[in-house]
């Protein structure tokens, strides 16, 4: 049996300290309301504050304790073409909520994601729950966009605010809604009914929505109680799958 080798400890500090800097930079936010909504959040914490001189003087107290840095040295820290408005913060990630966790609340509206990718999308959709009285939004673990800085640009502060669920299968997930009294109602242009229709009257509802492109998969459609259309015009294929969530959460605000 062949002796190991020494441990190079210097070698090893320097790897974990690559290691540690390449986790905590996906943890940078960046833009006026989507720091300012995560230091609001008692269950974030922040790691690091930095800001300009103009960006501290419009954020006031929240902004007072937020290290001065000129607005090059933020895009420094940040991915490229990052838009911070001279203010961006590293925090903690945002803690997961287990789907029973949300049934057990009776949260009477919920959104399901089938594999959305496009981080501007998933933003988008985050900002438009809020707005619409949606509190909790399931994703997948896999093949599904990270809550990242990206994201949470896009969604102006919004996923302090909507509560975030991963699972492993969305089918079986949708099974166990149903068998908890949700109505599950899947957006897909074949839908019968209008999304007007299909959510009104619904006491617990979880909107449905696929990724951008191939929409629902068929094991995905097939779980949910019903498939549902938004009426456009007959030269327009589809909606953006964000701008389609915006008007399915609008009208289910309608039928609350």
């Amino acid at each position: 049996m062949s002796k190991s080798r020494p441990r190079n400890r210097q070698g090893s500090a320097r790897a974990k300290n690559l290691s540690t800097n390449s986790v905590r930079s996906e943890n940078w936010l960046w833009g006026t309301h989507a720091v300012l909504a995560a230091l609001a959040n008692p269950e974030r914490r922040c790691e690091r504050l930095v800001a300009s001189q103009n960006a501290r003087r419009r954020g006031g107290a929240a902004l007072s304790a937020a290290e001065d840095l000129a607005p090059g040295a933020i895009d420094a820290l940040l991915p490229p073409g990052a838009v911070h408005q001279g203010v961006a913060g590293q925090f903690t990630p945002l803690p997961e909520t287990a789907l029973e966790e949300l049934i057990a609340a009776e949260t009477p509206r919920l959104v399901v994601l089938d594999q959305l990718s496009d981080p501007h999308n998933l933003g988008a959709v985050y900002r438009s729950a809020a707005a619409f009285g949606f509190s909790g939004i399931i994703h997948q673990t896999r093949h599904a966009a990270a809550l990242t800085g990206v994201v949470a640009k896009a969604a102006v502060g919004a996923v302090e605010r909507v509560a975030t669920c991963r699972v492993v299968n969305i089918a079986r997930s949708l099974e166990s809604l149903a068998e908890a009294g949700y109505h599950t109602v899947g957006l897909a242009g074949s839908g019968r009914n209008t999304v007007a229709r299909a959510v009104a009257g619904a006491d617990k509802l979880a909107l449905v929505l696929g990724a951008e492109g191939p929409g629902l998969r068929p094991g995905v459609a097939k779980a949910c109680a019903e498939l549902a259309r938004i009426p456009i015009a007959a030269e327009m294929e589809s909606l953006n799958v964000s701008n389609a969530a915006a008007i399915a959460f609008y009208e289910a605000s309608r039928s609350a």
